[in-house]
């Protein structure tokens, strides 16, 4: 089984555009551009999709218009159209519990109070999606969380998570063709 749609999480509207709790839209804008194609707006699907042919074969990508807390109302609504199974999608999002530019790769597991993960199983049923985790670290405490991923990252912290998104894309083709363990293994190695 490979992976049919890959979703990118965040808020739409420029007031979020380069906020923390956007980088899962850093990664589908970049992985757009690199596969050449065009995200465009699709009401039925609540969010910008793009089809590709990939040699695995058809994929997906999609950045939900929804707020983060509905992300789920898009990602069903095109898994249900294209009958995409949860273990054939990849989510991509930010992770606070992880150390800025680092990632984390996995299947299903809880939603450490993400709402778009929250939201995600919620409408397809099951945890047993894919997540590529991109961290963003913690503020420390965890009544500014809110402001924190809310707020744009310091440019050192920038560039760190653009760098883990480079790799993320580097690592993806291991993902596409389901050799999960190198993916891991690629992914949560430490690059300079």
């Amino acid at each position: 089984m490979s992976i049919r749609l890959i979703v990118g999480l965040g808020n739409p509207g420029k007031e979020y555009e380069q906020t923390r709790h956007n980088a899962g839209f850093w990664f589908i804008d970049e992985l757009a551009w690199q596969w050449k194609a065009g995200l465009r707006d699709e009401k039925k699907f609540y969010g910008q999709v793009a089809r590709v042919n990939r040699p695995q074969g058809e994929v997906w990508l999609l950045k939900p218009d929804t707020f983060m807390n509905l992300s789920g109302k898009a990602v069903g609504a095109l898994a249900q159209f294209y009958k995409i199974l949860p273990q054939e999608i990849l989510v991509v999002h930010d992770e606070l519990d992880i150390a800025c530019g680092r990632i984390r790769f996995k299947l299903g597991g809880g939603n450490g109070g993400h709402n778009g993960l929250k939201d995600i199983q919620a409408k397809l049923g099951t945890p047993d999606f894919y997540r590529l985790r991109l961290g963003i670290d913690h503020p420390g405490d965890r009544n500014l969380v809110t402001a924190y991923v809310l707020n744009k990252p310091s440019a050192d912290d920038r560039r760190l998570i653009d760098d883990s998104i480079s790799q993320s894309i580097e690592g993806l083709p291991l993902i596409l063709d389901g050799q999960w363990e190198e993916a891991t293994r690629f992914l949560h190695s430490k690059r300079s």
